[in-house]
């Protein structure tokens, strides 16, 4: 890749290599998919992992779309 910018890489790139997400797999709607939490009870879509070609065409499970979900926390108490 070639980028081509009159601010200096070290500027451009600050930050990146500090960057580390914390993503998550779902089931959201019978589709498997990542998401990156944000704050609350929102999180941004990353990834589907569907086979289905039709969930690629559905517009709430674009890549990038913000949405709402409830986190499960899992106990291993008996």
């Amino acid at each position: 890749m070639i980028h081509y910018s009159v601010v200096p890489m070290d500027v451009i790139f600050e930050g990146a290599d500090t960057y580390e997400p914390k993503f998550m797999d779902i089931d959201l709607g019978g589709i498997k998919m990542q998401i990156e939490p944000l704050s609350g009870f929102q999180a941004r879509i990353v990834r589907l992992y569907s086979c289905n070609p039709q969930d690629y065409l559905k517009e709430q499970y674009a890549p990038g779309t913000i949405i709402s979900y409830s986190p499960i926390v899992e106990s291993s108490l008996t």
